[in-house]
């Protein structure tokens, strides 16, 4: 039996992760192993081939190597706690342990949903002006979207972050979920959590209505840009070069809006439970595959860096 502790700083907290479905734990753990472990390789061998490739040094590349970095942090602060709970059945997690993860998830979600954002503008660039693409995207702008992307989910998350620590807690805390998500650990708090609420919509709202803004904007002015071209193949061309984006952006954000249209209700929580999996966890691994299985150029430094070492043996 946990100890009941009144005292916030020292309180500790349950996740209570996948233990209602205890037959399944064995093989959740090999399925979100096999996932997690593709995620990491997936992604830091992204980043890895698009430094090593001096084709990939184009504004859309530096972009995607952002996104592939902010995917394997923010799966990184989920899967291993996630799969630790699974084979130890012990969810046992201090106060500071759940803010500190809450901080840092936050922080590249919000990075992650503005970095596609960014992205969205690139290939709008890219379709638009395709010979003056470099100079449009300069490194200069290149890195203000991403400073301004990773600054942007600091500060949400830090705002956040300090709201909650303000928070008090009495007895033992369950959190129905696999991770400290904000929204569970506001439902135990003992404290009149109005105003964290209130904050946690309006960023919420903010950050989901301004990247879909964006997004949508600019694939507009695709659409618009693609229906003026005269020939089949520049067409081919414009949607193989918006594919990847698309898929991927329809993937996290349509995940997304599924979970707000979700009812706050104890019977909605296995419907939670199962997007958070998949966005938290499928998402992240999908990226590097969607994104390199469609591009000529990983695929060859791939097959480049494979033969490299089958020689080298």
């Amino acid at each position: 039996m946990l100890p009941l502790d009144r005292n916030k700083s020292g309180a500790t907290f349950v996740l209570l992760g996948f233990s209602n479905v205890p037959d399944l734990q064995v093989p959740l753990f090999l399925i979100f192993l096999a996932i997690y472990s593709v995620t990491v390789v997936g992604n830091i061998g992204m980043v890895m081939i698009i430094k090593i490739n001096a084709k990939l040094h184009t504004p859309m590349y530096f972009l995607l190597s952002h996104l592939s970095f902010v995917d394997f942090c923010y799966s990184s602060i989920v899967s291993p706690r996630m799969l630790a709970n699974l084979v130890l059945k012990d969810g046992a997690i201090s106060f500071l342990g759940c803010v500190v993860q809450f901080f840092f998830f936050c922080t590249f979600m919000v990075t992650e949903s503005f970095l596609l954002a960014a992205m969205a503008y690139d290939r709008f660039v890219a379709i638009r002006n395709p010979l003056l693409y470099t100079v449009a995207m300069s490194q200069k702008l290149c890195a203000m979207l991403v400073v301004g992307s990773y600054s942007w989910g600091v500060a949400c998350s830090l705002i956040l972050t300090c709201s909650a620590l303000q928070l008090s807690f009495r007895g033992l805390n369950i959190i129905n979920h696999f991770f400290c998500e904000f929204s569970s650990l506001l439902s135990l708090s003992c404290s009149d959590t109005s105003i964290n609420l209130l904050q946690l919509f309006v960023f919420a709202t903010f950050n989901e209505v301004i990247t879909l803004f964006i997004i949508l904007l600019s694939y507009v002015f695709i659409l618009v840009t693609f229906l003026k071209m005269p020939s089949a193949s520049g067409r081919r061309k414009a949607f193989s070069i918006c594919a990847s984006h698309l898929t991927a952006i329809s993937i996290f954000h349509g995940t997304i809006l599924f979970l707000y249209c979700v009812p706050n209700s104890t019977n909605s929580r296995h419907t939670v439970k199962v997007a958070s999996v998949f966005y938290t966890v499928v998402i992240p691994m999908l990226n590097p595959l969607i994104y390199s299985l469609r591009n000529k150029d990983v695929k060859n430094t791939v097959r480049k860096i494979m033969d490299t070492k089958v020689f080298s043996n």
